[in-house]
């Protein structure tokens, strides 16, 4: 099955993963939102776990090493042409992440790669959902580090 024009969605895993204030961001180096600034991630195969995915994703995408912490939450994303039928189907399982090892470069289906503190990535990030599933991570990550102490 292919991606463009699907029969079915596609399952992904979108990544936001912190090192220390800082999440890194990738610009798309292809459609859908090609040029475009978001989180590293892509599709699970068959018989990888959601964590799976998001670690082998990480590595291909920026080179990181990555300890997955949480679900953030799903979303879909959904594309048409200008015809209006569906060019694109994914539904996304967004998953947080704490940076292990590695130096982030572009990689993959990256045409960039850079951390950015929450304030640049709001700016940076052009698709709402995107930017709505930063913050929610950098909530859950504020809850988790001031229910540690």
């Amino acid at each position: 099955m292919t991606r463009e024009y699907p029969n079915r969605p596609w399952v992904g895993v979108g990544i936001v993963i912190w090192r220390r204030d800082k999440v890194l961001l990738i610009r798309r180096g292809r459609p859908p939102r090609k040029g475009e600034w978001g989180i590293p991630g892509g599709a699970q195969a068959v018989g990888e776990t959601i964590f799976e995915t998001a670690i082998r994703e990480a590595r291909e995408e920026t080179g990181v090493t990555i300890r997955p912490c949480a679900v953030i939450t799903a979303v879909d994303s959904i594309s048409r042409d200008d015809a209006g039928r569906i060019e694109f189907h994914y539904t996304i399982v967004e998953v947080a992440a704490e940076w292990i090892a590695g130096e982030a470069v572009a990689a993959s289906d990256a045409a960039e790669a850079r951390w950015a503190t929450l304030g640049e990535a709001e700016g940076l990030v052009k698709w709402d959902e995107t930017r709505r599933v930063i913050t929610e991570a950098a909530k859950l990550r504020d809850r988790s580090i001031s229910g540690s102490r």
